[in-house]
C-alpha cells in the first residue's frame, strides 16, 4: 500500500509492514511468530532517523528479548510475556519456560498511509504458555509531524488491553518480586549497542539518578558508529496517563539505563502491582521524538509544546 508522496506502507504479509518517508523507511512493525522462549510479540524495528539511522537495537548478545520498541508484561499474575529468565522473590533470575508466554498478532483494522500521516492499528492477544487468552489488546501506531528542517519526527503509541479472565491480571516488575530499581515492564525502548554510555535528560535531571523517578517525559542521546552524529530519542506520557497518579491512579516511574546498555521504559508497575479487574481496560497512550542531533531540554520541551495531543 503506497501513497503518492510523503509516507508510504508496504505490507509484507505474514511478516511485517514498513513505513517508509521517500527513500528513507522509518520503522518496521514485525508481528511474525519468533522463538517461545523469547516470549515472542510484535515489535518495531529497525527505528531510524530521517537522516537515516538506526536508533533500536535487535536480540542483543544480553538479553535476546530485547528487540526494538515493544510493549512488555515482565510479571503478569505468576506468567512471563517479556522473555527469558523469570525473576523469583528470594532466588533470582530462574529459567521457568513453564511461564513463558506470548502475545499474538490477531490482525490489522487499519493501515493507511498519506504525505504528512500513516497509521496502523492492529489486534492482538496476550496469552499465558498454555495458549489460553487472558487479554485482548488494540494497538494503534501514528506517525505523524514530520519535520525534515528540524531532522525528526514522531510516533504515538496508543494501547487498550482488555481483562477477558474471570479474575483480576496483576501486571508486576522485578522490583515488586524484590529486585532493587528493576521495574521495567510495559512499553520498553532498547537502544543499538553504540548508545551505551549515552546522556539521559529529563525535565528536572538527568543521568541515571532518574530511575525510579516521575516526570511527564525522559529522554536519551547516543552517539552512532560507522556513521557520524548522534540521535535523540524522547518518550512521553500523554496527559490522560496520570503517570504521577495526581487524579487516582496507577502512578508510572521511569526505567532508565545507560550502562551496560541503553534503554528506557515509562513502566506502569514499577514498584507496586497494578491490578486489572475482569473486563476492564487498561488503556495508556505514548509519544516517541525520533530525531537527529543531540538535542537539549529546551529543543525538547518547545517540540513537544508544538505538537498538541
Amino acid at each position: 500500500m503506497t501513497a503518492d508522496g510523503g509516507l508510504s506502507l508496504v505490507h509484507r504479509v505474514g511478516e511485517r509492514v514498513d513505513v517508509e518517508y521517500g527513500p528513507t523507511p522509518l520503522l518496521s512493525l514485525v508481528y511474525r511468530p519468533e522463538a517461545a522462549w523469547e516470549a515472542p510479540k510484535p515489535y518495531l524495528h529497525p527505528l531510524r532517523t530521517l537522516a537515516g539511522g538506526v536508533v533500536t537495537g535487535y536480540r542483543p548478545s544480553d538479553h535476546r528479548w530485547h528487540k526494538g520498541l515493544q510493549l512488555t508484561a515482565s510479571h503478569l499474575s505468576g506468567q512471563n510475556l517479556w522473555g527469558g529468565r523469570c525473576y523469583v522473590r528470594g532466588k533470582g533470575y530462574q529459567p521457568h519456560p513453564e511461564r513463558l508466554g506470548s502475545m499474538t498478532h490477531e490482525g490489522f483494522e487499519e493501515l493507511t498511509g498519506g504525505r504528512t500521516r500513516a497509521a496502523l492499528t492492529e489486534r492482538l492477544v496476550w496469552r499465558n504458555h498454555s495458549g489460553d487468552a487472558w487479554a485482548e489488546e488494540e494497538r494503534r501506531i501514528v506517525v505523524h509531524d514530520i519535520d525534515p528542517l528540524s531532522g525528526h519526527w514522531v510516533l504515538t503509541w496508543s494501547s487498550a488491553v482488555v481483562n477477558c479472565r474471570d479474575e483480576p491480571l496483576r501486571f508486576g516488575s522485578p522490583t515488586t518480586e524484590g529486585r532493587e530499581l528493576a521495574g521495567y515492564t510495559g512499553l520498553f525502548w532498547r537502544g543499538p549497542r553504540s548508545f551505551r554510555d549515552g546522556q539521559v535528560l529529563g525535565p528536572h535531571g538527568e543521568g541515571q539518578q532518574l530511575m525510579g523517578t516521575q516526570a511527564p517525559w525522559l529522554a536519551y542521546r547516543g552517539e552512532f558508529d560507522e556513521r557520524d552524529g548522534h540521535a535523540t530519542v524522547v518518550i512521553a506520557h500523554a496527559p490522560e496517563n496520570d503517570h504521577a497518579a495526581e487524579h487516582g491512579n496507577h502512578p508510572a516511574h521511569w526505567f532508565v539505563r545507560s550502562d551496560p546498555f541503553a534503554a528506557v521504559a515509562p513502566s506502569w508497575a514499577f514498584f507496586d502491582e497494578l491490578v486489572l479487574p475482569p473486563g476492564e481496560a487498561l488503556v495508556r497512550r505514548w509519544r516517541v521524538i525520533v530525531a537527529d542531533g543531540a538535542w537539549d531540554r529546551e529543543r525538547i520541551t518547545d517540540c513537544l509544546a508544538g505538537i498538541p495531543w
